[in-house]
């Protein structure tokens, strides 16, 4: 298999193109949970003054990002690239949920930007 090249099952046949995408894209979200919750842990540890245990369970959170972002087919570059625009919509879409930012138009354009830009990076066919 071409690490180089977007998700595609190791022996011909054994996973459909269709479910490679799906198991690709539930790792990315995966790890966003990972970073996002941990950090967001670690945060509130830090800055508002949160137990200690707030900050060890975050740090143990994002200990499991590092550990998730493997499971992806593809090679390093490619993969941390595609999850930078996943963690920019996971990351507002965190905000808006649990801290109450509200997102304004600028933010979902710009988003929706990075998300396409990210996908075209790691589904785009290669040879």
């Amino acid at each position: 298999m071409d690490r180089r090249s977007a998700p595609r099952s190791k022996s011909k046949g054994a996973v459909a193109p269709d479910m490679a995408i799906i198991k690709s894209l539930s790792v990315f979200i995966l790890a966003g949970f990972c970073e996002i919750g941990g950090g967001y842990l670690v945060w509130l540890w830090m800055k508002e003054e949160k137990p200690l245990w707030y900050g060890v369970i975050g740090g143990i959170i994002l200990a499991c990002y590092g550990i998730v972002a493997t499971f992806q087919p593809t090679g390093f570059g490619r993969v941390y690239a595609t999850y930078g625009g996943f963690f920019i919509v996971m990351a507002l879409l965190w905000a808006w949920k649990v801290d109450g930012f509200r997102p304004d138009r600028y933010d979902i354009i710009d988003a929706l930007i990075a998300l396409i830009g990210v996908c075209i990076i790691y589904y785009a066919p290669r040879n």
